[in-house]
């Protein structure tokens, strides 16, 4: 599925890079205004996405459901608040199958909190890089944003314009106020995007002088911070660069220089034996890939409105039950440059911090309220509760032992599959399990066919025991079924264990 998948990330990401083929067209300064709207001033905003998935001809009930529910959803931010460059909030909903789930998220350089309703807590995800390991790298941010600018201002100076791009001006609202707009509108398609590749890196190898100079920029940007994480113990993955800057930016753009006029001296045949060797390319890069964006920008040359329809067209797949993908965002913001203050997500009563490690099922759903259409997602439609395991019992990997007609399986492997959390009294044989969605308790000792099962006793067909390897055994439809699944077999002798 992952080499499926993987070219479809290329018409994804060209579809975006072509945003940045738009010079001067109408009196508006195309360049400016996209470079102008990477700067992270305050704002205020709104925006609505949905997604469409077209069905493929000949697909299943099944598939159908699964594309219909997809394609009943899409995100709402009724309030969208830009305090400075680490702070921000959104209050919105999402919406499926007519229904809408409120949320609210608070963002600063420590974290996210993320609160919806009918949760308990606030999830919590930890946005502090030592936390996570990493270096710190917020010295660095603001010279890393500007040597982004530089990158756009430098891939829109040199990349054509698509054919069909117009300015013109016009009189819109935006959050109720009527405004003076300039209006951009770009349509463009796959085929279109592919033969726009070559013309921009030929300007590109053109300007040695620009080129130098982002390379200067690139290396007055990192080499600080590759030579700081280096001497922290870090492995950038990189030759740091070494000797005068002069000679290292010149080796640099002699090295690149080299590898594009190598790329387009043989780019023709090499596309050419490409889209042979991937024919999927001539659909996803075909006629019937298509981008229509409309940007709307005020006197500051601040994007005001933006509503943009992208398509998707994608090859037929037995494995992929849709035929294009199609994804469609209208947004505005106000606001630009203001005073602005979030609203903050309160954390003082605790969250549930995602990014300490795996949450079960049980726990997730136990920080909502049972009536909560949260809590009714995540059970009944999302079903993570569910479980299907699959055994074989001729297969050593899976450790199933028989003994006397009776299936064993290891105690902690089977438990953890279920979610379940294992733990020993110290200093006695004794064993307990608890379960994840009930948090009822198994009790088990080793050498004993006696145990209890929320508090009520109960007889196993065989006991516990250590094997030679010091796993420990328990009975396997015993442990299954206490902990809600059912367990059979299918005609190839394997075990079927299943928690709905």
């Amino acid at each position: 599925m992952i080499k499926r998948m993987k070219w479809l990330a290329i018409p994804m990401a060209l579809l975006l890079v072509m945003l940045t083929g738009c010079q001067a067209v109408g009196g508006l300064d195309i360049n400016k205004a996209l470079a102008n709207s990477m700067n992270p001033l305050s704002s205020e905003s709104k925006q609505k996405i949905s997604i469409e998935l077209v069905p493929a001809a000949g697909i299943s009930a099944e598939d159908q459901k699964m594309i219909d529910l997809i394609n009943s959803l899409y995100l709402t931010i009724d309030s969208g608040k830009v305090q400075d460059k680490t702070t921000a909030s959104i209050k919105g909903s999402v919406g499926f199958q007519g229904k809408e789930l409120p949320y609210q998220l608070s963002m600063d350089k420590h974290g996210m909190a993320i609160q919806l309703e009918g949760a308990k807590q606030p999830l919590y995800i930890s946005l502090d890089d030592s936390e996570l390991g990493y270096p710190d790298m917020s010295q660095y941010e603001e010279k890393i944003q500007g040597f982004s600018q530089k990158v756009v201002q430098f891939a829109i100076n040199h990349a054509p314009n698509p054919t069909k791009l117009t300015v013109k001006q016009v009189q819109d609202k935006v959050n109720g106020e009527s405004l003076a707009l300039t209006n951009l509108h770009v349509e463009v398609n796959g085929e279109e995007l592919l033969a726009m590749v070559k013309p921009f890196l030929t300007e590109v190898v053109k300007d040695e002088a620009g080129l130098k100079e982002l390379i200067n920029a690139f290396y007055d940007t990192f080499y600080p911070v590759f030579t700081s994480m280096e001497e922290e113990g870090y492995d950038v993955g990189t030759d740091l660069p070494v000797g005068s800057k002069g000679a290292t930016v010149g080796a640099i753009h002699g090295e690149l220089i080299e590898s594009l006029n190598e790329f387009l001296n043989n780019y023709d045949a090499s596309l050419e034996e490409a889209l042979k060797e991937t024919p999927e390319l001539t659909t996803v890069l075909g006629k019937n890939s298509t981008l229509n964006l409309d940007l709307y920008f005020d006197g500051k040359q601040n994007i005001r409105k933006q509503n943009l329809d992208l398509a998707i067209a994608l090859p037929a797949d037995e494995y992929v039950p849709f035929s294009a993908i199609k994804l469609h965002t209208e947004s505005e913001v106000w606001n630009i440059g203001a005073e602005v203050s979030i609203d903050k997500i309160d954390t003082s009563a605790g969250v549930l911090d995602i990014t300490e490690g795996d949450f079960t099922p049980g726990q997730m759903l136990r920080n909502f309220e049972a009536d909560s259409l949260a809590y009714k997602t995540l059970k009944n439609d999302l079903k993570i509760t569910e479980k299907l395991i699959w055994l074989d019992p001729e297969d050593e990997y899976d450790g199933i032992i028989s003994k006397k007609n009776v299936s064993f399986a290891p105690l902690r492997y089977l438990s953890e599959q279920l979610d379940a959390e294992v733990k020993w009294n110290k200093g006695s044989k004794q064993i307990v399990i608890i379960d994840d969605l009930n948090g009822r308790e198994i009790m088990l000792t080793v050498g004993s066919d006696k145990a209890t099962i929320g508090g009520q006793a109960v007889t196993l067909p065989q006991p516990v025991f250590v094997h030679s390897d010091g796993t420990t055994y328990v009975p396997l439809r015993f442990i299954a079924e206490s902990l809600g699944a059912t367990v059979t077999k299918d005609a190839d002798g394997w075990i079927i264990i299943e928690r709905k």
